[in-house]
């Protein structure tokens, strides 16, 4: 946990640090195309060094670098853009909850991350500690959750949960542990893809001790699942941890299915299970990364039976206003009259099915 620390120290937050990473690896900080001098409109730059080794510097429109460093296109707001894109704030009855779902609610620990990405659908709310939850804010939410016996799962998000060391997050688990009607924790982190030395054995066996305790893992491109992170992750799932992963779907990472079918397939060969495919929230200054949902569809048209269905998540979109999620999956089943249906194979050829009496 110590070096987890130390490397979060050491991230690069300003445009001279970038420019002296750059320079102690050789590379001419001052070639046009790399766009140094680039301010963002919202969200403050944070890259831990560890995922800037990642980027391939010469070429310019590398996925990982997009991910994390802006652009101008950074600076084009649309008026249907959202500060508050998935409505939390409508399903937020006191602060750090939210329970837009009957029995699953987040717990919003923190506004702080490892890494602040571009496409961040959170992007007016992270990077700003004052947002971080106080000790009375965070009592109150704990009382939220005691007194609404319909949750059965509590999601920790934020922000990263996992930025915490474990003696903290060992006061949450038990904390929730003592609410009978909780049964199921989940922790949604970027973490383990940007500096995946916080999977220690120690997180480990705090999160098997207080099971079952699902973690959630943001990752988007193939080269993000190393050979360190793919034996970081081991170390959880050795101790009978599930793990799940999220991706959103993004412009120029990401939105090709040679790419996705590489991802999912390396993630499980982790012993990772891929669980969403996001379409990009509505976000100021992110549609630059945007991939129209019918592009989305004919993407995941192109995975399936191509790929095992082990490695394909549910593609989702998350409805502004807080409306909740809804699948984007492709439809293959067409009815035409009672118990007919014309259904469709992962070829695109169309077949009469009849459904048998019951």
């Amino acid at each position: 946990m110590e070096n987890f620390a130390a490397a979060l120290r050491a991230s690069v937050t300003t445009l001279a640090e970038l420019r002296a990473y750059l320079q102690e690896r050789g590379i001419d900080p001052d070639r046009p195309e790399l766009y140094l001098d680039v301010q963002p409109h919202v969200l403050p730059v944070r890259i831990p060094r560890y995922y800037l080794d990642l980027i391939d510097w010469q070429d310019p429109d590398d996925p990982l670098r997009r991910q994390v460093l802006p652009t101008p296109d950074e600076h084009a707001i649309l008026p249907d853009d959202l500060t508050d894109p998935i409505g939390d704030r409508a399903h937020q009855p006191v602060p750090g909850i939210v329970h837009r779902y009957p029995d699953r609610a987040l717990l919003l620990l923190t506004s702080a991350c490892v890494v602040h990405c571009r496409f961040c659908f959170r992007r007016e709310f992270i990077g700003k500690p004052a947002l971080t939850l106080r000790p009375d804010q965070y009592e109150e939410a704990l009382h939220y959750l005691a007194d609404h016996s319909e949750i059965w799962e509590v999601i920790l998000s934020g922000g990263d949960p996992l930025v915490f060391r474990d003696v903290y997050l060992r006061r949450v688990f038990e904390q929730l542990r003592a609410i009978p009607h909780i049964r199921v924790i989940r922790i949604h982190t970027r973490t383990p893809a940007i500096l995946p030395g916080r999977l220690t054995t120690a997180f480990a066996e705090l999160a098997r001790t207080y099971a079952p305790v699902y973690l959630v893992i943001h990752v988007n491109h193939p080269r993000e699942v190393t050979d360190t992170f793919t034996r970081q992750v081991g170390i959880v799932v050795d101790r009978g941890v599930p793990v799940l992963s999220q991706t959103v779907l993004l412009r120029g990472v990401n939105d090709d299915a040679a790419t996705l079918a590489t991802l999912f397939r390396k993630l499980v060969e982790a012993r990772i299970k891929p669980y969403y495919l996001h379409q990009l929230d509505r976000a100021p200054g992110t549609n630059h990364f945007r991939v129209p949902i019918r592009e989305g569809q004919q993407l995941l048209r192109q995975l399936r039976g191509h790929v095992s269905g082990l490695c394909l998540p549910t593609y989702v979109l998350d409805i502004p206003g807080g409306h909740g999620k809804v699948p984007l999956t492709p439809e293959y089943v067409h009815p035409s009259g009672d118990d007919f249906y014309e259904v469709v194979n992962y070829r695109g050829e169309r077949f009469a099915y009849q459904e048998p009496n019951v």
